[in-house]
């Protein structure tokens, strides 16, 4: 008995672990604490922001954001109140999160690959931003670092509409292979409440590839999604 409490018990941890650690970044914690960021949880509201400390989501609380850490934001100007908040929730996303780690690039621990964004959310992010200025088509390759570590343009500035051909494409681009647009409309990442439901089912899935899902668990998701709206349009009236 006692030996199958024990087997139990370590299946459990094992499970919890995988499910919340965090990124081997520099500014990330080395394990996950459980306790909320207060300032990330304000843009990702639906993770439990513990995998980054106070001092980093400081530097976010403020706007215009100059820079975090040694990477400055401002080098094409300040970038649009809009524009600036999207940037906000892929930098809590990325720092934060416990289950960023659930996409661990292979070959560098401090890296995330192929994240399932809806398509919606990148389209949104376009939007925002397409009318800013930016000197890189990869926020993480394309600067040029002095010797103190801090980033310079090596090209000119243009609009983000003339780096990037629409949402797919800055998606998928800007982060490297960090993100991807998921086939999925239910399925993916939208940096909202919403996404309680979608990691749900993304954190159950068994194979590697995050994109792979069952045609059950997509008709689930959905219909969990229209549940979800139709409370909100109730709420909403309630409210009136």
């Amino acid at each position: 008995m006692l030996r199958f409490a024990l087997a139990l018990f370590a299946v459990i941890t094992s499970s919890t672990c995988k499910k919340y650690s965090c990124l081997d970044g520099e500014t990330h914690k080395l394990k996950y604490s459980g306790k909320e960021n207060p300032y990330c949880t304000i843009f990702v509201s639906f993770l439990t922001a513990s995998c980054c400390y106070a001092n980093f989501t400081e530097q976010l609380a403020h706007s215009p954001v100059i820079k975090i850490n040694n990477s400055y934001w401002n080098r094409c100007g300040q970038l649009s109140k809009s524009c600036e908040d999207f940037t906000k929730k892929i930098e809590c996303f990325y720092r934060c999160s416990p289950h960023a780690a659930r996409w661990i690039h292979p070959n560098y621990s401090a890296a995330i690959r192929s994240v399932p964004l809806c398509q919606s959310f990148c389209d949104d992010w376009y939007e925002a931003c397409k009318d800013d200025s930016i000197c890189v088509r990869n926020w993480l390759t394309d600067w040029e670092w002095d010797e103190s570590g801090v980033n310079h343009c090596k090209n000119k500035c243009v609009p983000y509409s003339e780096v990037y051909a629409n949402g797919t494409d800055m998606c998928q681009s800007m982060w490297g292979e960090s993100f991807k647009v998921s086939e999925s409309s239910c399925l993916c990442l939208q940096m909202n409440k919403k996404d309680m439901m979608a990691i749900k089912y993304l954190l159950s899935e068994s194979s590697e590839e995050s994109s792979s899902v069952s045609s059950s668990e997509e008709r689930a998701c959905q219909r969990k999604l229209l549940k979800l709206e139709k409370l909100k349009e109730e709420e909403g009236e309630e409210t009136r």
